[in-house]
C-alpha cells in the first residue's frame, strides 16, 4: 500500500466520524416511520468506522480521531431537514469512497466499492432519485461542483468540498 491509500483511508474515517455524528442529529429529528431506517444507518457507519480504524492501523498510520461535534451543513428542525442531512450525509461518504476505491488495491478496494456501494443506495433512498455515477461528482475549474451536488450544496448551504478535497474539521460534516 501506499501514502495515497493511506490518506483516502483516513479520509473515509473522518467522513464515517462525521456521518456517525450526523446520524445522531437526523435520528433524533427523523418521522417515525422512518427511525428504523436512520438506525440502520447509523449501526452500517459505526461498522464502517470500526472497520477503517483497524485498515488505517493496518496501514501504518494512527486513526484520525472524531472531532468533539460537527457543525452541520443546515437546520434539522424537523423530519423533512433530517431526510435531507441523512442523503448529503451519504453523498459525502460516497465520495470519499470513491477516492479509496481508487487509491486502494485487492480487498480493500473491494470494501471501499462496496461501502461506497451502500452508500449511493442509501442516499437514493433518502432523496428518492440517484445520480448516474454517486461519489464521482464533477468538479469545475475553481474547485467548485456541478451539478445536482452542487445544487444541493446551496440549496442547504454546505461546503462544496467533497472527497480528497475536504477536511474533516470542526465546522464541516466531512
Amino acid at each position: 500500500m501506499n501514502d495515497g491509500t493511506l490518506t483516502a483511508a483516513q479520509a473515509a474515517l473522518a467522513a464515517e466520524h462525521a456521518a456517525v455524528y450526523g446520524y445522531g442529529a437526523a435520528g433524533g429529528r427523523v418521522a417515525a416511520g422512518r427511525r428504523a431506517e436512520a438506525t440502520a444507518a447509523h449501526h452500517a457507519h459505526r461498522a464502517r468506522r470500526d472497520a477503517l480504524v483497524r485498515t488505517v492501523r493496518d496501514l501504518g498510520g494512527e486513526p484520525v480521531a472524531a472531532d468533539p461535534a460537527y457543525a452541520l451543513p443546515f437546520a434539522v428542525p424537523g423530519p423533512a431537514a433530517a431526510v435531507r442531512l441523512a442523503a448529503v450525509l451519504e453523498d459525502r461518504v460516497a465520495d470519499v469512497y470513491s477516492d479509496l476505491v481508487r487509491a486502494a488495491e485487492g480487498p480493500l478496494r473491494r470494501e471501499a466499492a462496496d461501502a461506497l456501494r451502500e452508500a449511493a443506495v442509501r442516499s437514493v433512498r433518502w432523496r428518492g432519485s440517484g445520480v448516474p455515477f454517486p461519489g464521482l461528482a464533477e468538479r469545475a475549474a475553481d474547485g467548485s461542483r456541478e451539478g445536482r451536488a452542487a445544487e444541493t450544496d446551496r440549496a442547504t448551504g454546505a461546503d462544496a468540498k467533497t472527497g480528497s478535497d475536504a477536511k474533516a474539521t470542526t465546522g464541516t460534516t466531512h
